[in-house]
């Protein structure tokens, strides 16, 4: 049953997932919708990933299996990327689980909703919520980002999606590019990267994966996921947006003056972003001078010429900031935008 023409072709990329694998590849051959290829690509395991994966494929004739030099998780994504015979793609990891619904619910709004190049679904935090607190509420946040334009507007604060959760068009790929290799989130930067040029994306509001949170997860101990390389990733997306939507008569001031956050602001101006000065609620701050500009309290925000980004830490300051800007009538996109 080697379907040549499939509808979705999933890619799993695996490094030595011996012990994961299993579960995550029988997820997706017990799938409702079967018209689906599963493109399994080994990069360069040490274990018997490899054994795994020859055995499945002859095990079940939707299964293609290739291996690869080992050279990181987006070069065996793009490896995998190269080999799909469908026009959709779904995404799926060695140490999670579909539900069983999965691909057809995402087959069928991608078929409904031709406007819409990225989808991804709501999924269940697979960890220990105490232990990693952080982690969870991070996946809480994603879970609430529904609407193409709650995804817009807030894909600057972190990646919007459960990368393993996503489905795509295979011609975006053949369009944009694939994954970019290096010390950076090679999804995250995907996404980025499809947006600025239009593309739309949605978010199913069913729970549809469950995304594992082992201690030894890419987004945890890889340098491509370190803070820093987020930044440095991501600031030339947020200068492509500002340039396109805030007028070059509006002044930018910056929410938050801490010496991270001013640092991780400043790589806009490498972008032709000019940063006016700095917003701070400290009257001890306010009317220094620091890196060469004034630190002012919110009421500049009240003057229509400025401009707000917002780099806070952690999702609870945003959340304060945001009901400040609502009680001011300020609005997320026009007014200011969350870059943290």
């Amino acid at each position: 049953m080697n379907i040549p023409h499939p509808t979705v072709s999933v890619v799993l990329p695996v490094f030595n997932g011996a012990a994961t694998l299993p579960t995550a590849v029988d997820s997706i051959l017990a799938q409702s919708f079967t018209d689906f290829e599963l493109i399994l690509v080994d990069d360069g395991s040490t274990d018997c990933t490899l054994k795994i994966v020859k055995g499945y494929v002859a095990q079940d004739e939707r299964v293609r299996g290739f291996t690869i030099p080992h050279s990181g998780v987006a070069t065996a994504a793009n490896a995998g990327l190269s080999k799909v015979r469908a026009p959709l793609i779904a995404r799926m990891d060695a140490d999670d689980y579909s539900m069983p619904e999965r691909l057809a619910q995402q087959v069928t709004y991608m078929h409904g909703h031709p406007e819409i190049g990225i989808l991804g679904t709501c999924v269940k935090f697979g960890g220990n919520r105490e232990t990693a607190g952080g982690y969870a509420r991070y996946v809480d946040w994603t879970n609430t980002l529904l609407t193409p334009e709650e995804i817009r507007l807030r894909r600057f604060q972190e990646a919007p999606f459960a990368h393993p959760s996503t489905m795509y068009r295979t011609k975006l790929v053949d369009r944009f590019g694939g994954y970019k290799t290096g010390n950076l989130p090679e999804d995250y930067e995907l996404w980025l990267r499809w947006m600025s040029f239009g593309v739309k994306a949605a978010k199913l509001p069913t729970t549809l994966l469950v995304w594992n949170d082992p201690p030894d997860r890419l987004s945890r101990t890889g340098e491509q996921c370190m803070v820093d390389n987020f930044y440095k990733m991501k600031s030339p997306y947020l200068a492509d947006w500002l340039h396109k939507n805030v007028s070059p008569t509006r002044r930018i001031y910056v929410i938050g003056a801490g010496k991270t956050s001013r640092q991780r602001a400043l790589i806009l101006e490498q972008y032709g972003i000019v940063i006016t000065g700095w917003i701070d609620v400290d009257p001890n701050k306010i009317g220094n001078i620091v890196n060469g500009k004034r630190v002012v309290g919110r009421e500049i925000l009240e003057q229509e010429t400025c401009f707000a980004i917002a780099y806070l830490a952690g999702h609870d300051a945003n959340d304060q900031l945001e009901e400040f800007m609502h009680t001011k009538g300020y609005k997320l996109g026009k007014d200011y935008i969350l870059a943290s």
